[in-house]
């Protein structure tokens, strides 16, 4: 298994100092910190309170582009803090709370990636999609 935060992202990540207890890692980085898949080009992160203070300082807020929040693109693109995540289904503060824990970064349960994952439907979404439900059987 590889060290997920020898990854540029997650060094990007590391380098930015937000508080690991308000945020969570979303998007593939759950998959990437599991050894499922082998690369992913940037970090999904879904932040509150400070963590969330300290990335929008840290450029420009925007709008997201599959879900009404907003976010800060980082790192020349390495990074993406979000202060919500599909805020129709979940809350952030669940989001968080509820995440498991790997190194001590936090990430969003795998049942937040199947949703997310069916939802958005791309072609990468579904080879992940198929992933998750091989090591969920075996």
């Amino acid at each position: 298994m590889i060290n997920f935060l020898h990854n540029p992202c997650f060094v990007a990540l590391l380098k930015l100092g937000l508080p690991t207890e308000d945020f969570a890692i979303a998007g593939s980085g759950p998959l990437f910190a599991r050894g499922w898949i082998e690369e992913i080009s940037d970090v999904d992160v879904v932040a509150r309170g400070a963590a969330w203070r300290q990335a929008a300082a840290l450029g420009k807020i925007a709008r997201a582009p599959f879900f009404p929040v907003n976010r800060v693109t980082i790192a020349d693109g390495k990074v993406e803090v979000l202060d919500g995540w599909f805020p129709e289904i979940w809350a952030v503060d669940d989001l968080i709370d509820n995440a498991d824990v790997f190194q001590g970064l936090r990430f969003v349960q795998l049942s937040v990636v199947l949703t997310t994952k069916r939802l958005l439907g791309r072609p990468r979404d579904k080879a992940h999609l198929r992933l998750i439900e091989s090591h969920e059987l075996s």
